[in-house]
């Protein structure tokens, strides 16, 4: 799938009567015009155009230079592209911006990629906190640990004056020393949560990793963050989110603590730089009598950019460290399939319960058995409740039983993937198809199948999980590769074309998110959330995709990020 093979899309796509794309000028001059370059406008024909006009926040004319020219005023500021790239504002449906902010004043070891880097930050950022009562932070990969387990001993030889407490990348493990275990009383006599497991050494004793819900008996001891770093957090979060021309995004997990410092900052002068869905964090300890108290903060915490009118169920956890439930058991666990966060019945009650009140369900799902499960609670809702423009988003969804794939379309769920994760790593290669086999690894990650299959594919990031950066995850929908890697794909007939993984991160995630009547494409009346990119991702190789750079962001043709280099008129 390379370039080449896209070039004729491009060349129709650029060949179409641009008259459909623009209407009569009216005669009050634009306030910002971006002539001379390759604007992909997103629209239902994907047509491309080389003007857009913006006034008062919309855009009111796409086109060719001499439709615009009407449109001219003394005070219009003109932008010369000398034909680089114009895309609606990226949309990610699936984002962690307050945790993952916080979580960069922290110990942060995301992108490390050996015991001697991860051993050797935690020291520096211990010696230069020292007195901080706890070292906290994340950002581990599983796969740098023999069966993804590192050991709290490991951790005393760098941290044992103070308890210490660090996440993994995916969040669903959590390393402690021996001082955070004692202080939070784990010992061998300590059962497994629900929903959790305490690793364990040969006698029984916590040997120091923490899975799932295992975390929260430590977690719970640890001080509580105050609203101010909340803050920080989330400031830090959507500055990064800018940069990389992200104008809307789905908050995929949200307390109490969150959602306040998102509320906070829409109230603030300015408001929020970016359209905010935020779920809410349902507790699947709990029933249905939460739903109230959700509804309550979806009313409380709705203005401006920010809508609190999603709810985020977790069903399983993850298949590197045998937390996500399958159809069939683990090969290196004989018998065990998981275990899934809810059972079917509850699942049920649950779904119907929060559709009822009319919220967005975001569930996230890895293993086939927790996707079929999460299915089959919204078939129960909708059989209970009657059929309604629902669009429930299924997340991750790492491993789908190609039985299931036809049921996206038609229970109108939209397939909220993570591209990035699409390729041959460690995390695949070494803790997955060794659990999985051949045979159920065919379908990790079966993008391209469930976009054939007629469902609605949008694009996420799960940061920190991972790289906020759509590029870098659309290059990988397009390769299933190593960024900037050449050679064979991982499983090559689930890649996807350059336009559907645009479309992914643009108008499906407007559509995800319920704003496509709003933003998502570049079409007059439309707000002009647009991005600037520095090349035309059609004129690239596949590889080097990840290496484009978004030069300026406007929300609501409101500038909130601009490359320094970069000249944007006068």
């Amino acid at each position: 799938m390379g370039s080449r093979a896209r070039r004729p899309a491009v060349l129709a796509a650029s060949c179409l009567a641009l008259a459909g794309l623009a209407t009569a000028p009216t005669t009050r001059p634009a306030d910002l015009i971006l002539t001379g370059g390759f604007v992909y406008t997103m629209d239902a024909t994907r047509s491309a155009a080389e003007v857009v006009a913006v006034r008062d926040g919309r855009i009111v004319y796409v086109g060719t230079p001499s439709g615009a020219q009407a449109l001219r005023g003394s005070a219009t500021r003109v932008v010369d592209l000398s034909g680089r790239m114009v895309l609606p504002g990226f949309h990610d449906a699936h984002v962690h911006p307050v945790s993952g902010g916080m979580e960069l004043a922290q110990c942060n070891l995301n992108g490390l990629k050996t015991k001697e880097e991860i051993f050797t930050a935690i020291r520096r950022y211990a010696e230069s906190h020292p007195k901080d009562p706890w070292i906290l932070g994340g950002g581990w990969d599983l796969p740098i640990f023999p069966a993804a387990n590192p050991s709290r001993q490991e951790l005393d030889a760098i941290v044992s004056d103070r308890p210490a407490l660090i996440s993994a990348s995916d969040g669903h493990s959590t390393w402690a020393n021996t001082k955070a275990l004692e202080l939070a009383r784990v010992t061998r006599e300590t059962p497994d949560p629900p929903n959790g497991r305490i690793e364990r050494d040969s006698a029984g004793n916590p040997s120091g990793t923490l899975r799932e819900t295992a975390g929260g008996l430590v977690e719970k001891i640890v001080p509580e963050p105050t609203a101010a770093e909340y803050d920080e957090g989330l400031r830090r979060g959507l500055e990064m989110a800018r940069r990389f021309g992200i104008t809307s995004l789905i908050e995929a997990n949200a307390g109490q603590e969150i959602l306040s410092a998102y509320g906070r900052a829409e109230k603030s002068e300015g408001g929020l730089p970016a359209r905010i869905l935020v779920s809410l964090s349902v507790n699947t300890s709990k029933g249905p009598e939460q739903v109230a108290e959700l509804s309550r903060r979806r009313s409380a915490f709705t203005r401006g950019h920010l809508r609190a009118s999603a709810a985020k169920i977790f069903a399983d956890g993850v298949i590197e460290a045998n937390t996500a439930a399958l159809l069939e058991p683990y090969l290196d666990k004989p018998g065990d399939r998981g275990k899934a966060r809810l059972e079917p019945e509850a699942f049920a009650r649950l779904a119907t319960a929060l559709d009822r009140e009319e919220f967005q369900i975001h569930i996230h799902a890895i293993g086939d058995r927790a996707v079929r499960m999460s299915l089959d609670a919204l078939e129960a809702a909708r059989r209970a409740n009657g059929p309604r423009d629902a669009r429930p988003l299924l997340a991750h969804i790492e491993l789908i039983d190609p039985r299931d794939i036809p049921r996206f379309r038609r229970l109108g769920v939209v397939a909220d993937f993570q591209p990035l994760w699409a390729w041959a790593d460690p995390y695949i290669v070494d803790l997955t198809i060794p659990k999985l086999g051949p045979e159920r690894s065919r379908w990790i990650y079966p993008i391209g199948s469930v976009a054939a299959a007629g469902a609605v594919v949008a694009g996420g990031s799960d940061w920190s999980v991972s790289s906020m950066n759509p590029l870098d995850a659309i290059e990988t929908a397009v390769t299933r590769r190593e960024l900037g890697a050449s050679g064979a794909a991982f499983l090559p007939e689930e890649r996807i074309s350059l336009p559907e993984a645009l479309a992914a991160y643009t108008i499906a995630g407007a559509y995800a998110a319920f704003e496509e009547k709003e933003t998502g494409s570049i079409e007059v009346g439309k707000a002009a959330d647009l991005i600037v990119l520095d090349r035309n991702l059609f004129e690239v190789p596949p590889e080097k995709i990840h290496e484009a750079k978004v030069l300026w962001t406007l929300l609501e043709g409101r500038e909130i990020w601009r490359e320094p280099s970069f000249r944007a008129g006068k």
